[in-house]
């Protein structure tokens, strides 16, 4: 069976849509870098299953061609069969007008038989000769059907053969047009890759030097404090027992730290630890080094709010919480089907600390 080519228009129309790349800022963070990996991957996998269906096209037509190949050259012996005994019949058919000849059965003979007047000798020879013509009659006519039929089948054979060919001479041109696409496709994912290595070494940098920075306040202000303790106040003392706790470095670096141990772990509802976490869950690892559910929305909406929010600081918002690690991202356990990642602090939400 004749099998339908592919369009080379629309194939290449689907590769320059797949070669399409998201447009690259300046400093793309981590989270819209992972993104860009994830829709990369998604294409790849797209292009492989092509290949492999294209790749199963050509395996199926191989095995099409060397069949018809087979049919062709048994197709060529049965012509040669036929020739063979048509000179077979040609050379019986020269022995039995010979014999006639020898044998008196010519025309000269059977004249002389019926004048003679042997009616028996003369019906036996009539009857010999025109059972020879017929018979060879019979056979060239098959011989010549026989030949026609063989050449009609070998023809569309030969047609056949040669639209395969052209058909896997276009399926090969795609296979190595898709093997190149999906070989820069595995560079770019191999680009990314180091992109996202990069902008998580630099978040760990500008982390850190938060952290150090906030330590170097602390140590200042506590510094001032101590200068003013002999006039009777003491630093700190100025908040209302319902302002927010004051931040420690030490204990917010811990937090994030415990945090960033659980990047990757599966988001499973209600799930505490070790490997499997809920935003409420992985919030409350985070903030008390504990696998248990201690940071309830109950509990976290009772926290005090701070305005300017530290690593370690809780994002909190309805239904949802994370990990605050500087410079507008978190840490957090998104929802069913994804991991614990860093990503962009969402929109409403508020900060507190624990």
């Amino acid at each position: 069976m004749r099998l339908r080519k592919v369009h080379s228009a629309f194939i290449a129309a689907v590769l320059t849509c797949s070669l399409t790349v998201a447009p690259v800022f300046a400093e793309p963070t981590q989270s819209e870098l992972e993104d860009q990996k994830a829709n990369a991957q998604s294409e790849l996998s797209s292009l492989q299953a092509e290949l492999d269906a294209l790749s199963s096209k050509i395996a199926e037509l191989e095995n099409k061609l060397i069949q018809t190949g087979e049919e062709i050259a048994q197709a060529e012996k049965d012509l040669a069969a036929a020739e063979e005994k048509k000179e077979e019949q040609y050379d019986a058919m020269k022995l039995r007008i010979k014999y006639m000849y020898e044998s008196g059965s010519g025309t000269a003979t059977m004249e002389k038989v019926m004048s003679s007047g042997n009616i028996s000798d003369m019906l036996s020879q009539a009857e010999y000769s025109q059972q020879v013509h017929e018979y060879d009659r019979e056979q060239l006519q098959e011989y010549a059907n026989t030949v026609t039929e063989i050449e009609n089948l070998q023809a569309k054979l030969e047609e056949e053969m040669d639209s395969l060919e052209k058909d896997e001479a276009e399926f090969q041109e795609q296979q190595a047009v898709l093997s190149d696409t999906i070989a820069d496709k595995q560079d770019e994912i191999s680009n990314l890759d180091e992109m996202i290595q990069e902008a998580a070494r630099k978040a760990e940098e500008e982390r850190r030097a938060a952290e150090e920075a906030a330590r170097r306040q602390q140590e200042a202000a506590n510094s001032g404090g101590s200068q003013t303790g002999g006039n009777g106040n003491t630093g700190g003392s100025s908040g209302s027992s319902g302002s927010a706790p004051s931040y420690s470095p030490s204990t917010g670096n811990a937090i994030v730290d415990r945090a960033y141990s659980k990047l990757g772990c599966a988001y499973v509802w209600g799930a505490t630890g070790p490997n499997t976490f809920d935003c409420s869950g992985l919030v409350g690892y985070a903030v008390t080094g504990s696998y248990s559910r201690v940071c309830t929305s109950g509990s976290l909406a009772s926290l005090p709010r701070v305005s300017d929010p530290q690593p370690g600081d809780i994002c909190v918002k309805s239904g949802h919480c994370g990990i605050y690690i500087g410079n507008g991202m978190m840490i957090h356990a998104p929802t069913t089907g994804d991991v614990v990642k860093v990503a962009p602090v969402q929109s409403g939400m508020w900060y507190v600390r624990w």
